[in-house]
């Protein structure tokens, strides 16, 4: 079957369906539409890792097997099952390009999660930070080395007024991890990311996950009380004075 019939499509409304690999019973991609939205992968012309597999499983004298996860749904109902199932599957699991839309506000959460964000408690500083805010690249099914890759590099800062401080990664207004920052250096200059950056305006650090002692104070908490409406930086310092004699007290 490639097409649904019409008195099908006409019930159906829309719909999450996966493509499943006949060859290990592994589901590959998922995905959402309406009519005869699921067989289109079929016929694709481009090259992805999606396409890849379609043609792979071909080669063996295979087809893929398209099943519908649920239908009869409204749009937004199907957006927030195909984020769900993107979530619970992984994405680096299947071939989808992107996660499901709205799954980075209401995809796949930790309870502790799901409470800073609509309930979170307000930070109090009482070591000097650097927050920085990564809106765009934050995930919440993020691994640990990619939240610590997104935040730590490349910014436009002052190394100077950042040394000393723990460097906070901040989505929505909260705290999403705590690092202790051995040192800051140029953009492009260390392990991971050596010929990513040309310009020397831009500086990254390495460090590690505060110790619990610190972590524990601010992980999940508000900067609502830091936060400037309007303001474009992504970078703000807090608890200004002498970061490096505050951090040798702890």
């Amino acid at each position: 079957m490639n097409t649904f019939p019409p008195a099908v499509r006409k019930e159906l409304g829309f719909y999450v369906y996966v493509y499943v690999d006949p060859r290990d019973e592994e589901v590959f991609y998922v995905g959402k539409g309406t009519g005869n939205r699921a067989f289109t992968h079929l016929l694709e012309g481009r090259s992805s890792a999606k396409t890849k597999r379609i043609r792979a499983i071909r080669r063996d004298g295979s087809e893929p097997r398209i099943e519908l996860l649920a239908h009869g749904l409204d749009e937004e109902t199907a957006f927030k099952l195909e984020a769900a199932a993107i979530d619970l599957l992984g994405r680096r699991n299947l071939t989808n390009l992107v996660s499901g839309l709205g799954s980075r506000i209401g995809g796949r959460m930790t309870t502790t999660q799901v409470a800073a964000l609509y309930a979170p408690k307000r930070a109090l500083f009482t070591d000097p930070a650097v927050l920085i805010r990564i809106n765009q690249l934050f995930r919440y099914d993020m691994t640990a080395i990619e939240l610590y890759d997104a935040t730590r590099t490349a910014w436009r800062l002052n190394p100077a007024a950042a040394d000393g401080r723990l460097a906070m990664p901040v989505f929505d207004r909260v705290i999403q991890e705590v690092y202790e920052v051995a040192a800051w250096h140029p953009a492009g200059s260390t392990f991971n990311t050596r010929g990513r950056f040309r310009t020397r305006q831009r500086f990254e650090f390495v460090g590690q996950i505060a110790r619990s002692t610190i972590r524990d104070r601010y992980l999940y908490k508000s900067v609502d009380d830091h936060h400037l409406p309007g303001n474009q930086n992504p970078i703000r310092y807090v608890n200004p004075g002498s970061p490096k004699r505050s951090l040798r007290r702890r």
